[in-house]
């Protein structure tokens, strides 16, 4: 079976810390890649065909949501949080806001069963796939056999996930000294700001350090979301959440587990202004606001939007498929 497949060597960019991922014992094959691909952008998953993956990933959009807070899902129905990005998940530990799934050839199995996403069964789901006049001999391509499995499908879906590698920004042209490529004084302030304020959890080069932390953030009073608290039933994790990458941060509002900041600007107003320092497990680097002035803060937005990889936005192969 292995012969027959076409292996996708696994780039990590240069510099980069090694993936969490274990290529050796799952590497990448073109067949379940575009297997994966498929089923992404496919909302036979849902109970009713009307949502898919990429309903709440949109490419275009860092593999999130836009156009409101939390995710919706079948018939209308609104999920709790926002949506997080799909990009370079071969370097996390953990998934979802909470953490709750620790890898990520599991990760889809909530999503599909959720009430208020795609609230479906995965037997449903492999009847579908088996009834399907294309998907038994894309298995087979990608498996050696058209026996349709959860394991499988997951397998595939991870496949395509994996290839969400994001790293041509004009933060890593620089970083790579490409010639002709440089920060404006503004994006230059902006990194150093950056780097005194907010690397601590969003370290280079990924831009997140796959950890959670609570930020002060109030608790929304009709959410009422603890958390990874939910998770582990630990006081200590209370209100803590995912620390999530800033790559393709641009594209990517809202901002915050819940959506609740539209634009960049508020976010910083946020951490300069509003910070509750006495709340509870804090992150020990906010004990104190971040002080910043409109000038600093227009310099760390400016360099945000350095990390823009509009390559990988707009990369046809990882759209949908025609």
């Amino acid at each position: 079976m292995a012969g027959e497949q076409t292996v996708i060597p696994f780039k990590t960019p240069r510099k980069w810390p090694k993936p969490a991922y274990d290529f050796k014992k799952s590497p990448l094959t073109q067949e379940g890649f575009e297997l994966g691909r498929k089923l992404f952008y496919d909302p036979i998953f849902s109970r009713d065909s009307t949502i898919s993956c990429s309903s709440c990933h949109l490419q275009y959009t860092g593999f999130t949501h836009v156009d409101h807070a939390v995710s919706h899902g079948i018939d209308g129905k609104k999920g709790t949080r926002n949506s997080p990005v799909l990009i370079n998940l071969a370097w996390n530990r953990s998934f979802h806001w909470d953490g709750g799934v620790n890898h990520i050839e599991v990760q889809a199995l909530n999503p599909i069963k959720h009430p208020a996403e795609m609230d479906n069964t995965l037997e449903e789901v492999i009847k579908r796939l088996q009834r399907s006049t294309i998907y038994p001999a894309l298995f087979e391509k990608a498996f050696g056999t058209r026996e349709i499995t959860t394991a499988r499908i997951m397998k595939a879906l991870t496949q395509y996930e994996l290839s969400l590698v994001s790293a041509n920004s004009k933060y890593d042209q620089v970083m790579r000294k490409e010639k002709g490529v440089s920060f404006s004084e503004q994006e230059k302030n902006g990194l150093e700001l950056f780097r005194e304020h907010c690397a601590m959890c969003h370290s280079e080069p990924l831009f997140t350090n796959d950890f959670f932390a609570s930020i002060g953030l109030p608790m929304d009073p009709q959410i009422k979301d603890v958390g990874r608290y939910g998770i582990t039933n630990d006081p200590n994790d209370s209100l803590l959440f995912k620390i999530p990458t800033l790559r393709n941060i641009e594209y990517t509002f809202p901002y915050m587990h819940d959506g609740r900041f539209k634009k960049l600007k508020e976010v910083l107003q946020f951490y300069a202004e509003e910070i509750d320092t006495t709340a509870r497990n804090l992150h020990p680097s906010l004990r104190q606001k971040i002080l910043l002035s409109e000038n600093e803060r227009k310099d760390i937005i400016a360099f945000l939007y350095t990390l823009t990889d509009k390559e990988f936005l707009f990369n046809k192969r990882l759209s949908f498929p025609k």
